[in-house]
């Protein structure tokens, strides 16, 4: 009996969302034959599945993965096209 949890950021563009995505696919689970992670795109939206086998498990990998995503996001915030601050990069 496996417990799971979906999820769904709404970037409000394509662009933004494969920035996380791309961001966010090198990070593989640390505990892969206990945790499985998917993730797909959508309509500017990142869509994340999980699959865990104890209830443990799932809770660390998706607050894992919660945060890494927040650190993406302030990135695209701080350094954004549309951020007078992207001139730096």
């Amino acid at each position: 009996i496996f417990v799971s949890s979906d999820f769904e950021v709404d970037y409000g563009s394509k662009e933004h969302a494969t920035i996380v995505y791309a961001a966010l696919a090198v990070d593989k689970e640390l505990q892969s034959d206990k945790v499985k992670r998917q993730v797909s795109i959508f309509d500017g939206k990142l869509q994340v599945h999980f699959e865990a086998v104890e209830a443990r498990f799932l809770r660390a990998s998706f607050t894992a993965f919660v945060d890494l995503m927040i650190l993406a996001i302030k990135i695209i915030e701080e350094f954004g096209q549309n951020n007078k601050n992207s001139e730096r990069i």
